[in-house]
């Protein structure tokens, strides 16, 4: 058996969506963080991953068998503007394996170097941004968010230079059900060439969206599952506070998982216009207009998929571009519908009726008017709900970290009707209500420490951190330093992109 499985098949598409080349080498990799959990789930031997010849492969200094590295090409809207060639500029795919759950995984290497798609960039990557995605995304997966996860993060031993000076440099290992965008559509559309259009989507359907072959239309059967797996993932994203940041079109996996881990955050104080990223001068990715710009990006892959939707003996586009919007149209709907039922599982409720929508839109007006903490304060409720469900807890009470204010008592005394009215048994709901709110999120100013610390030498921050956000639900009082918020001495109000 090679130590990496690799079973390649997005390499036997025409040459044109990709360029083949190897990583340049660095000059000493060091694993800092190898995922064995992951890499067992991949059929891959941990313990070869982190030996010298598994290192020499993650950094790009060695080709393991069966690879077939690859930068990918693709477009993408980019705050609204259109870029007609993106691609990775800075990543290589190594290949594809097939994972214990028979499912196809993209191995890919970030920081590895020069592509054609660098655009005068050095295709580096400092070891911040590194941290930054492996804490981040492991988060996510934890928190049962669809994503990409990383398999292992490496120093290269070889300086970055950005604006402020030399940085260590970093490469991290990602993982991914496939790197196929919405701007990888774009960019093949932009071609005017049908052939290969069909022959992408064909294998986006073989790959991720089977079933979509038994329909009468599975192109417009193709779309309609991308727009509600995109509608619950955005949907998770607002029910934990999740605020993406670059919400570009090439940052849109078909597959519905999150990628890009750049300037992203959670929000602490709840407030619907929160932004982060440096970049992001209006506001255009805030928190709460995430949903809305899933959609738009939504429209942009239906412009590049319409002459597919085309039915036969249909003159012109007309009946396509109507179907795509009305399919477009149930975006919104469809979105709500899962973040309802979000907030119904948040609030410990069996299902969200129409008087509930009032109930928990309520208590987000109240957490924008005190400044409350999004986390904290959904989960505080979970201490309320063990009470009136008889729960033993043993340790698991933020009480001594966070409570709400007396401003709520109104809400709470409506909240605890409804919990209590509910048919589905209490303690069943609070089981579930404690798996929808966690304790413990990536926050920024940890982030930033565990990287401030890495430049410094000190890995330990990084690790302690990473081993807490492996399990962001069960609470004990000595880790309340991994679940307070951010002081004014250590808050941080603007990430970045890390390129």
């Amino acid at each position: 058996m090679r130590p990496i499985p690799f079973d390649n098949s997005y390499q036997t598409l025409a040459d044109s969506l990709f360029h083949r080349q190897q990583a340049e080498p660095v000059s000493s990799p060091q694993a800092l963080l190898i995922n064995t959990e992951l890499a067992e789930a991949l059929n891959i031997d941990s313990k070869w991953l982190a030996s010298p010849a598994g290192i020499d492969v993650l950094s790009g200094n060695a080709l393991a068998a069966g690879s077939q590295p690859i930068a990918c090409v693709y477009a993408g809207h980019q705050f609204g503007n259109y870029n007609p060639q993106l691609g990775d500029g800075r990543a290589l795919l190594l290949g594809e394996v097939i994972d214990r759950q028979g499912q196809r995984k993209d191995i890919q290497l970030k920081g590895s170097g020069r592509t054609p798609y660098s655009r005068g960039g050095d295709g580096r990557s400092p070891l911040g941004p590194v941290i930054r995605e492996y804490l981040l995304s492991e988060a996510m997966h934890c928190l049962g968010v669809p994503s990409t996860r990383a398999l292992a993060a490496l120093a290269t031993g070889d300086p970055v230079f950005r604006e402020h000076g030399p940085l260590p440099g970093g490469i991290l290992c990602r993982v991914a059900s496939s790197h196929l965008r919405v701007g990888t559509v774009q960019f093949v559309a932009a071609q005017q060439d049908p052939e290969l259009l069909q022959q992408l989507m064909d294998y986006v359907i073989d790959r991720h969206y089977p079933e979509c072959k038994q329909s009468e239309s599975p192109y417009e059967a193709l779309f309609n599952a991308i727009l509600n797996a995109q509608a619950t993932l955005i949907s998770r994203w607002q029910a934990l506070g999740f605020i993406h940041g670059v919400m570009n079109t090439d940052n849109m996996l078909l597959c519905a998982e999150t990628i890009d881990y750049g300037p992203c955050a959670f929000m602490e104080a709840y407030h619907p216009g929160t932004v982060f990223s440096s970049i992001d001068q209006q506001g255009r990715y805030a928190y709460g207009n995430q949903p809305a710009i899933a959609q738009w990006n939504l429209v942009q892959l239906a412009q590049a998929m319409l002459t597919l939707m085309q039915q036969p003996g249909e003159s012109d586009l007309k009946p396509a571009v109507q179907r795509a919007q009305d399919a477009l149209n149930t975006f919104p709907d469809t979105f709500l519908q899962a973040y309802r039922q979000r907030m119904a599982e948040k609030l410990g409720f069996s299902h969200i009726n129409d008087d509930d929508e009032a109930l928990y839109r309520d208590f987000l007006a109240l957490l924008e008017e005190h400044d409350c903490d999004f986390t904290l304060s959904f989960r505080s409720l979970n201490d309320r709900a063990a009470v009136m469900a008889n729960c033993e807890r043993g340790g698991d009470s933020i009480a001594g970290l966070f409570q709400l204010p007396n401003a709520f008592a109104p809400w709470l005394e409506r909240w605890q009707q409804r919990f209590n009215a509910d048919a589905t048994p209490a303690e069943q709901r609070y089981l579930t209500m404690q798996k929808a709110n966690p304790v413990f999120i990536p926050r920024n100013h940890l982030v930033e420490n565990a990287i401030e610390k890495a430049y410094e030498g000190d890995m330990s921050v990084f690790f302690a951190l990473q081993t807490r956000l492996q399990d962001p639900f069960e609470y004990q009082c000595d880790a309340a330093e991994f679940a307070a918020p951010a002081t004014d001495g250590n808050r941080v109000t603007a990430t970045f992109c890390g390129t």
